[in-house]
């Protein structure tokens, strides 16, 4: 009769769950994808639960697209609110019903113009403007969004939002083709800002191309591809996350003793001398608990990490 084999330690065997992955992947989205099916792919090969993005990218476009997984995903709306960079390919004198190469032309005008014509329009678009949200956008109306009023004809009157333009390069000028580098804050609608350069030129304008190169802190450079993370294996892959307090390293950060740690951790306001006010990073030795509330009265727990 066989020996009876030793029982799986806890947590180990068939039916144990698996490991929660936390953390954050700097995505090189590829061109043809949407940011959901990206983000999908990206969650099956890091077998991961609970995941999320921080801003999409429209399948026409690549680039940086920041995902978050695990507890990660609590702190994805300071990315998502943060500035970002782009590198947009403008095609003068074509304009089209989506402002970029999936809608059909609407009209086709000459290019006549000149480096120097480019180059006085641009400081126009620079700083805080006005922007109107384009109907083929995700921006939501009475609970459905815009695009899907814009596939059945419906034109819906959109009130102009304001949006910050940090700054805009001009990289390439051969026009018709003009290549610029754009950094604008949050919410900005590059498919809009061609068309309305497009039309300050008298000529029109949509994107070919657009590339995201920046969100927050992060730059494209440091992302990976899809085909990179499939040729890993699982741990391999996760050893790419960034952690998730990368998200919140622009907020000032605290160091808790064990005893504070855990009052913060159930919930209490914990006294203790912090110089700064407002939200800031929160620590026990190495351990990022989440975020508190500074103040007169000490920390108050805000956004909190699951630690068990």
């Amino acid at each position: 009769m066989p020996s009876p084999q030793p029982s799986p330690p806890r947590g180990e065997g068939a039916n144990a769950r698996p490991k929660a992955i936390n953390g954050v992947l700097l995505l090189d989205k590829p061109v043809g994808l949407t940011s959901n099916t990206a983000l999908q792919k990206a969650k099956r090969l890091l077998n991961a639960r609970k995941a999320g993005h921080t801003g999409t990218l429209d399948p026409f476009a690549d680039g940086l697209l920041p995902l978050c997984f695990g507890e990660a995903t609590k702190f994805s709306a300071y990315l998502l609110d943060a500035d970002k960079g782009y590198r947009a390919v403008l095609q003068l004198g074509i304009t089209t019903t989506t402002g970029d190469p999936e809608g059909d032309v609407t009209a086709t005008r000459d290019v006549n113009a000149s480096r120097a014509d480019i180059e006085a329009v641009l400081p126009r678009f620079t700083g805080e403007i006005e922007q109107i949200p384009p109907m083929h956008s995700a921006l939501k109306h009475q609970g459905r969004p815009l695009y899907e009023y814009a596939r059945a004809g419906i034109d819906i009157e959109r009130p102009p939002r304001k949006v910050t333009i940090r700054s805009i390069e001009l990289l390439e000028c051969a026009p018709p083709r003009v290549v610029l580098d754009v950094r604008c804050s949050a919410g900005t609608y590059i498919r809009t800002l061609a068309q309305d350069i497009g039309a300050a030129l008298g000529c029109g304008a949509h994107l070919t191309a657009l590339t995201r190169t920046a969100a927050g802190g992060f730059a494209l450079d440091a992302a990976h591809t899809l085909d990179e993370l499939a040729a890993l294996d699982i741990p391999a892959r996760q050893t790419l996350l960034l952690p998730p307090d990368c998200l919140v390293a622009h907020l000032p950060a605290v160091r808790l003793d064990e005893t504070a740690a855990a009052a913060l951790l159930q919930g209490r306001r914990i006294p203790h001398a912090q110089p700064a006010t407002g939200l800031v990073r929160v620590y026990a030795g190495a351990d990022f608990l989440g975020l508190a509330e500074a103040g007169p009265d000490g920390l108050a727990p805000r956004r909190l990490v699951a630690t068990a």
